[in-house]
């Protein structure tokens, strides 16, 4: 009566054996599973430039570079175009030719670089304005100063710049740029050379493209309501 109830029943220990031997599911679904392929490394190099001017890895939703659009008008177009901005262009002519510093200063204003940028921007291009003009005989200091806003407003708007529009049209350019980082290092060597040969032109081109693109920023002050007191009443008596 005090035996092992395994050696009492032969029967319980080949059921337990056949048990063991039973496949485990899990196991078996594991097995037929197809093996995983490794995903393929992430080339760091191949990414594009958003708008900012930053690197991006994909700049669509299919996974393809952002693609970077045209400026609205050419940069000998002085007289821009005929339509609903033709006025504002005929003004920016004027003052790209007469008084390039203001137009500069409100090129800054729209890009929106901060409180008084009109005057941080006006001011020290009229200072190398007169100095070169003194000095040299022609305006050669101030374009070092303003070729960074023409880089900056090619890069908020993602606007394609020199170097990609001469490859885009006869393909010069393209065998010696071999990333983007090399062609925006390009770009703003081209922005430099489109200022110092051609400043009055790009200050004009700019000045057209941030009028079609951005409000002035005096448009954008909130409505303030003024609340005018009524005026003086008296109480008289009517005349029978």
């Amino acid at each position: 009566m005090g035996n092992d109830p395994e050696e009492s029943s032969p029967l319980l220990t080949k059921q337990v054996n056949a048990d063991d031997k039973k496949p485990n599911p899990t196991e078996t679904f594991a097995q037929t599973l197809p093996p995983t392929k490794p995903s393929p490394p992430v080339c760091a190099s191949s990414f594009g430039w958003t708008a900012d001017g930053l690197p991006l890895g994909h700049g669509s939703v299919v996974g393809e570079p952002m693609g970077r659009t045209q400026w609205d008008s050419s940069l000998f177009a002085c007289l821009g175009r005929n339509d609903e901005f033709c006025s504002s262009d005929l003004e920016v002519c004027l003052l790209g030719s007469m008084a390039p510093c203001v137009l500069y200063g409100g090129n800054a204003e729209r890009l929106g670089s901060g409180a008084g940028s009109f005057a941080n921007h006006c001011l020290p291009y009229t200072g190398l304005y007169l100095i070169g003009n003194s000095f040299f005989g022609y305006n050669c200091l101030a374009p070092w100063f303003s070729y960074p806003s023409r880089t900056a407003i090619r890069r908020k708007f993602n606007l394609e710049g020199s170097c990609e529009a001469f490859t885009r049209s006869c393909g010069c350019c393209g065998s010696f740029v071999e990333d983007e980082l090399q062609r925006e290092h390009c770009e703003t060597a081209c922005d430099f050379a489109t200022h110092v040969f051609c400043h009055a032109c790009a200050l004009c081109q700019e000045g057209r493209e941030l009028r079609r693109r951005l409000p002035h920023p005096g448009f954008n002050a909130q409505p303030v309501l003024v609340m005018i007191p009524p005026g003086e009443q008296t109480m008289g008596r009517s005349v029978p």
